[in-house]
């Protein structure tokens, strides 16, 4: 059940939940609040404007990821790197504990928010004494402002609702039906998360945000490659795999463990086809590589290929998977003295 300003939320916009909170004036004021805040840039060194996390204990999490952390051990939660994908957080307001994940597709909706609250959920206590705030940002309108979305859509009508509407709509119907109660205090996505320039092109504002986890504030956030770790290329590559394997069919990756602090990236395959598959998209000019890559060509921060080039040259290096997962065992991160990563 979802709850707005302390209440339950009740859509009257013909059963479409997300169109009426979007037009909330709870959630409407919120979302200009959220739109005022200065992006915090965050970077392990030292750098005018950035937000120094050395000595700061953090997790953050990439594409189709979730992290659920103990305010205990972690001062900060966040993603970014999002256009069309949705960063969520839902928080225990009696514990503190904070789940956040960046979620890309409609079709990991029901089982990711059930990886969420795993951790979140006191399951000794009846759940609706659990108090849980929840905030979604990112999306943006990558189709027209002036389309209409309709639940009674034709196969033809759905390649026009772009890739934001739809996962945002699951998103929002999966809260409304689960038995939880979720207060939704941010809902900065699709049109309130959008800019246009001069000749009407729309972009996010925000791709990303991050939890400080001792308070619960929610800020719009990036962060730099020296802050996106540990292990980000293997984790880049687990994510397409990901797509490839079975097991992670409807599913959020798992990469930390609450419990331990640790990260723990689980073995992937990838096949010889991988290496010739990445000299081809190597060999693409910047422009072909985004057209043939992103969902968004045209939104996608400046160091989008830059990420995309780093992981083809990994796999060309490392075309056996195995050199990577020796024995198909975890690569293990435990944290270090100021707060960053070192392997096992």
């Amino acid at each position: 059940m979802i709850f707005v300003g302390g209440v339950p939320f009740s859509s009257s916009s013909q059963g479409n939940t997300l169109v009426a909170l979007m037009e909330d004036p709870i959630l409407v004021s919120a979302a200009n609040s959220f739109k005022a805040i200065p992006e915090r840039k965050f970077s392990v060194y030292e750098e005018s404007g950035m937000d120094r996390l050395t000595k700061n204990k953090w997790v953050y999490l990439f594409q189709r990821e979730y992290g659920t952390v103990d305010p205990a051990f972690v001062d900060f939660v966040g993603t970014d790197e999002a256009t069309t994908c949705v960063g969520i957080v839902i928080r225990n307001k009696k514990n503190g504990m904070t789940s956040v994940s960046h979620m890309d597709s409609p079709n990991i909706v029901d089982m990711g928010l059930s990886q969420m609250l795993l951790h979140v959920v006191d399951h000794n206590m009846d759940a609706e004494l659990d108090v849980l705030s929840v905030h979604l940002v990112g999306g943006f309108e990558d189709v027209s402002p002036n389309y209409v979305y309709s639940s009674t859509r034709s196969e033809s009508q759905e390649q026009l609702d772009g890739h934001s509407f739809p996962l945002c709509a699951k998103i929002v119907e999966a809260l409304f039906t689960r038995p939880e109660n979720f207060h939704v205090q941010t809902l900065f996505v699709l049109g309130h998360n959008t800019r246009r320039d001069s000749e009407g092109n729309a972009y996010p504002i925000f791709h990303g945000l991050v939890v400080e986890t001792s308070t619960g504030l929610v800020t719009p956030a990036c962060f730099d490659r020296t802050s996106r770790c540990p292990d980000e290329i293997v984790r880049k590559i687990r994510v397409t795999s990901a797509y490839e394997d079975p097991s992670w069919s409807g599913k959020l990756l798992e990469t930390y463990d609450t419990q331990t602090d640790q990260f723990r990236i689980a073995s992937c395959c990838w096949s010889f086809r991988q290496k010739y598959i990445s000299l081809t998209l190597q060999s693409l000019s910047d422009s072909e590589i985004l057209l043939r890559c992103s969902t968004s060509p045209s939104a996608e921060a400046p160091d989008f290929v830059d990420n995309l080039r780093r992981k083809w040259e990994y796999l060309i290096e490392h075309p056996d998977w195995r050199e990577t997962f020796p024995r198909k065992q975890p690569r293990v991160f435990e944290r270090t003295g100021d707060g960053g990563w070192k392997r096992c």
